[in-house]
């Protein structure tokens, strides 16, 4: 258990990576005299080179062992993070945040596979919820926890803070690991095509996801060049992982009913997970104006949620059928979307109270029941292999939800500026009334007074247009989550997993 523990937190700092520097790009991006075009990169190399090692995992520590995969992995992740905090220059601090996501994504799967290895089924109910208690409040507080070191020190704090941990965990990692025998023989026949294919398709399906909303997609040369990589190396990948002798990734485990449906519902947890993260610091920044600190203390309310329920779910889980827990956690999901369909600019932190206790309370008891339903009745020697695809579909679901999410937002804003274009004109009473009354106060105050109350009145009807792009954003995810609720009953219940996998 000491040994786990130790994994579980590098897991919970390679994953905490993925949104800590979010809140802090510009002060990264004034630190390192980057452009605005070059300092999303510092978010997106890492996305990409995560993506392609989360699969890859599997097969690498059946080759070198759990041990040597994480004592490699939480290295690597370490020392990439030193060189993230003496960048000089913005194409320094890419290549290094690319090789740290990189070389620290192998963690994620790998703390999953021993979870449901090494531990027996009566155990479950004290692992998975620490499992998915880090996997879900990693990247909710990683915002805030960014935002309090960029204020509190410099942005390079983002990285020097994983320096004394990563080492503890690596050291420990080596000391006390030692659940499986590494097989050398696998590299002889290591599938370097499929690995490039898988890079390729991955690789380009991300930075398509990526940057796609914010170029007007397939307009743009390099997401269209990507998108085309993307479509003849996924088309090439999946062609290799059947008829490869030991393919990277074995993609036989979908055959297995459960992890199939397991890994639909892990995808659709990850558009709740990403996409309300992303959600709620745009409408407080756009609209409320808030800080990064500000919005970080507004979010914690769903960390405290989320520390609360944990133990909670894991105590039912033991006792009844993870299908209910799964259909509660989403209805929840459902419900606190739902409220927000109400939001107006007015809405700050009680407004957004109770969808925020409903979200953190709905990521656990989601979490951890498809968790088991997924991996825990899978036998072992699948479970590497399956906890890398398993991973990959929460971090993908995640992605495809924060570009559908940010299309969405554009195009109803688009949609509801328009309409309200049609209806703001000289005929019409109301807003003439309006005009004159901002007309009045602005004389006070001198300067051209009509064109001041022009501006105001563009910039109110402009801000009315983006709540009620929020709104329609909320009211799709509403229906999202409700219909998987539905769902559920065409989940089997998982039975009792093989006897073997308690045998260590």
């Amino acid at each position: 258990m000491v040994a786990f523990l130790c994994m579980v937190f590098g897991m919970f700092m390679a994953i905490l990576d993925i949104q800590i520097v979010s809140a802090s790009l510009n002060e990264i991006q004034a630190g390192l005299s980057a452009s605005a075009d070059e300092i999303p990169w510092v978010q997106t190399s890492y996305l990409i080179a995560e993506v392609i090692m989360i699969p890859l995992s599997g097969f690498l520590s059946r080759v070198i062992s759990t041990r040597w995969m994480f004592v490699i992995a939480s290295g690597g992740f370490t020392l990439m993070s030193l060189m993230c905090a003496t960048s000089s220059s913005i194409g320094e601090m890419i290549v290094w945040r690319a090789l740290q996501g990189f070389i620290g994504g192998g963690m994620i799967p790998t703390v999953f596979a021993s979870a449901f290895t090494i531990f027996p089924p009566s155990k479950r109910s004290i692992v998975s919820p620490m499992i998915g208690l880090v996997a879900t409040l990693a990247p909710t507080i990683g915002p805030t926890v960014g935002g309090y070191l960029t204020d509190l020190f410099s942005w390079h704090w983002l990285f020097l803070i994983n320096a004394i941990p990563g080492i503890v965990v690596t050291v420990s990692t080596f000391l006390l690991v030692d659940f499986d025998k590494p097989n050398l023989a696998l590299f002889e026949h290591f599938d370097w095509f499929g690995l490039a294919f898988m890079a390729g398709f991955l690789g380009c399906l991300e930075y398509v996801l990526e940057e796609g909303p914010n170029h007007d997609w397939l307009a743009d040369e390099a997401v269209l060049a990507c998108a085309v990589v993307c479509a003849v190396s996924g088309v090439a990948f999946f062609w290799r992982a059947f008829t490869a002798a030991e393919p990277i990734v074995d993609l036989r485990a979908f055959a297995d009913r459960n992890f199939a449906t397991g890994c639909i519902a892990s995808f659709v947890l990850g558009i709740g997970l990403y996409g309300l993260t992303y959600l709620y610091p745009v409408y407080l920044a756009r609209v409320r104006g808030y800080s990064a600190l500000q919005i970080g203390e507004t979010m914690f309310v769903s960390g405290l949620c989320m520390f609360a329920t944990a133990p909670i779910a894991g105590r039912f889980l033991a006792k009844a059928d993870p299908r209910i827990l799964l259909a509660i956690g989403l209805s929840g999901f459902a419900a606190g979307t739902f409220i927000v369909t109400g939001i107006t600019k007015d809405w700050d932190f009680w407004e957004l109270l109770w969808p925020q206790v409903l979200r953190g309370c709905s990521l656990m008891l989601c979490m951890i029941p498809i968790n088991n339903i997924a991996l825990g009745t899978l036998p072992p020697a699948r479970m590497k292999n399956a906890s890398g695809l398993y991973n990959l579909t929460r971090n993908l679901g995640g992605a495809v939800g924060l570009a559908l999410i940010n299309t969405m937002l554009n195009d109803r804003w688009d949609l509801h500026l328009a309409r309200l274009h049609d209806r703001f004109t000289w005929t019409n009473t109301a807003a003439l009334e309006r005009l004159d009354a901002m007309r009045c106060q602005f004389e006070v105050l001198g300067g051209d007074a009509n064109a001041q109350a022009l501006k105001a009145m563009t910039n109110t009807v402009r801000m009315q247009g983006l709540i009620m792009g929020f709104s329609d954003v909320f009211l799709v995810l509403t229906g999202l989550f409700l219909a998987m609720a539905l769902a559920t009953p065409l989940i089997r219940r998982p039975r009792p997993a093989p006897a073997a996998a308690g045998a260590h």
